[in-house]
């Protein structure tokens, strides 16, 4: 091969790269709420902000009311604002002091954050995943399993 193909190869080989990298720099990025399956395989990625809730919510399986576990996406994690129900039962907080709003009950929990929340479904408890506007029925998604929620940040072309 002369002297000259080599050098055109080099330059093809550089202006690739340069393009390529330009790619990546100029590329946005967009945070996600990713759920999972047991064997990692996503379900569902929707986006979301830093100020957006994310609720789980599903009918308590004894006493049959709405309970609705509320999350920020927060420094790449989910963290819990609030749970809100209206009666008291299995599972539910019993020992803490809870706020009364709107005839429901309003526990504030110390602030903490899930990477990744792991998630029950069930079918009689019905999950929902409430995203904004959107709502998804996770229990129907994951077929009544276990689903993991994460916040992501990904990149976007």
């Amino acid at each position: 091969m002369t002297r000259r193909a080599w050098l055109v190869i080099a330059v093809v080989i550089v202006c690739a790269g340069v393009l390529t990298t330009g790619a990546v720099t100029v590329a946005a990025t967009e945070t996600v709420l990713v759920v999972t399956d047991d064997e990692g395989e996503e379900l569902l990625v929707t986006p979301v902000a830093e100020d957006d809730e994310i609720i789980v919510e599903y009918t308590h399986s004894v006493e049959k009311t709405l309970v609705r576990d509320v999350y920020v996406a927060e420094d790449g994690q989910l963290v819990m604002t609030r749970m809100e129900f209206s009666s008291y039962g299995a599972g539910l907080p019993s020992t803490v002091n809870v706020t009364e709003v709107d005839g429901r009950y309003v526990y504030y929990p110390p602030e903490r954050g899930y990477d990744p929340l792991r998630v029950t479904t069930g079918h009689v408890a019905d999950h929902d995943l409430v995203v904004g506007d959107e709502r998804y029925d996770i229990a129907e998604i994951a077929d009544g399993g276990t689903v993991e929620l994460r916040i992501e940040t990904r990149f976007r072309l």
